[in-house]
């Protein structure tokens, strides 16, 4: 995979979440009434996932030059764990005092924490070299 290709993987996987993420953070904030827009901002949501999906992007290209296709699926696997793993951030995050009902945040967040990874893994394939 070129450069160029992973770039523009990361990119469109990172709108692709972006988007998703927004919706999930509208429809929460509509069905049950919170607000954490002090916390969790369509900046934020998206400087996320560009980062993210950009990172995801460039292990690949490093990974697919240095030793081909043989690792993607370990690489997956791992794309995992570590967004599984960023959970732990949001359980231990302490939020503003003014903020009602702030049981209802990690509700919010953990789910978005998975959209970069399950956006980048599907639009993956369409990147794959065929020879």
């Amino acid at each position: 995979m070129s450069w160029k290709k992973g770039l523009w993987l990361g990119l469109i996987s990172s709108i692709l979440a972006s988007i998703a993420c927004y919706i999930y953070s509208y429809l929460y904030t509509i069905a049950f009434y919170v607000d954490f827009s002090k916390v969790i901002n369509l900046t934020s949501i998206i400087s996320s996932c560009i980062i993210a999906c950009l990172l995801m992007a460039v292990g690949y290209v490093v990974l697919i030059k240095w030793n081909g296709q043989r690792l993607i699926g370990w690489v997956n696997t791992v794309y995992s764990i570590l967004s599984f793993a960023s959970i732990v951030g949001v359980l231990s995050f302490n939020l503003p005092l003014d903020i009602e009902s702030p049981e209802m945040f990690p509700g919010l967040a953990i789910p978005m924490h998975c959209f970069p990874v399950l956006s980048f893994l599907t639009i993956y394939p369409f990147f794959i070299n065929r020879k």
